[in-house]
Order: structure tokens, then C-alpha cells, then sequence
């Protein structure tokens, strides 16, 4: 009964998480410091950029996100490897910007083939 109740309780939270995800797109950016949020400090490489929509004037800093590949945004076939990155928002990405999340290449690598260069994601914080 016990088992049955873990397992009922895990597949909640797994539709949930998917329900809630937003969609958007993700690229990569290579070089880390200094940024928006801790200038010359190094935040490790599992982070990202957030864009306009998620910046909410610094806000955003420090936040942790999941994020997943979708899908391809250009001819690169197949780009998504099927795993889920936790990244911290550590950076502004500038206006004009190409995505939601700029992810680091590390970060990029973990969900996508970065030969893709820019692709569909959903994220959640």
C-alpha cells in the first residue's frame, strides 16, 4: 500500500511539472564573467542568461530554472538528447536577445547538440 501511494504521489508531481513548464527558446552563450548579477564572480557553468521576459529588473538573479529541449528551431535534425538541466540565472541576456534562456554551452550540451545552436525548450522555475 505504502509503495502504491509513492508511486501514485510521484506520478502527480511529474504531470504537474509538465503541465506547468513554459515554453520558449534556448541558445548558448561561452563567456561567463563578469555578469549582470555577481560581476567578476564566478557562478560555476551550470547557469544561464535570462532574457527581457524574465529579467523582471534583476529579480530573476540567483533564480534556479529546469530546462528541457523541445525541439529544433532550424534544419539541425533531432537536436534534443532528452534530459533536463538545472541552471542558475546568474546574467542579463541584452536586448534582442534570440531566447528565453541563454544557457551556458555546458548547460546547452547536457539537453542539446550545440550544432543546433538554438532550440525549443520549456522551463520551469
Amino acid at each position: 500500500m505504502g509503495k502504491s501511494i509513492l508511486v501514485f504521489s510521484v506520478v502527480i508531481v511529474f504531470i504537474f511539472s509538465i503541465a506547468y513548464a513554459t515554453p520558449g527558446i534556448g541558445t548558448f552563450y561561452t563567456s561567463y564573467t563578469p555578469s549582470a548579477c555577481y560581476k567578476n564572480t564566478p557562478e560555476g557553468v551550470m547557469i544561464a542568461a535570462a532574457s527581457d521576459t524574465l529579467w523582471d529588473n534583476g529579480r530573476v538573479c540567483g533564480k534556479m530554472f529546469h530546462v528541457k529541449c523541445t525541439g529544433p528551431r532550424n534544419p539541425v535534425p533531432h537536436p534534443c538528447t532528452g534530459k533536463t538541466v538545472t541552471v542558475k540565472i546568474v546574467d542579463h541576456c541584452p536586448a534582442g536577445c534570440a531566447s528565453t534562456i541563454d544557457l551556458s554551452f555546458e548547460a546547452f550540451s547536457q539537453i542539446a547538440n550545440p550544432v543546433a545552436g538554438i532550440i525549443n525548450i520549456d522551463y520551469t522555475p
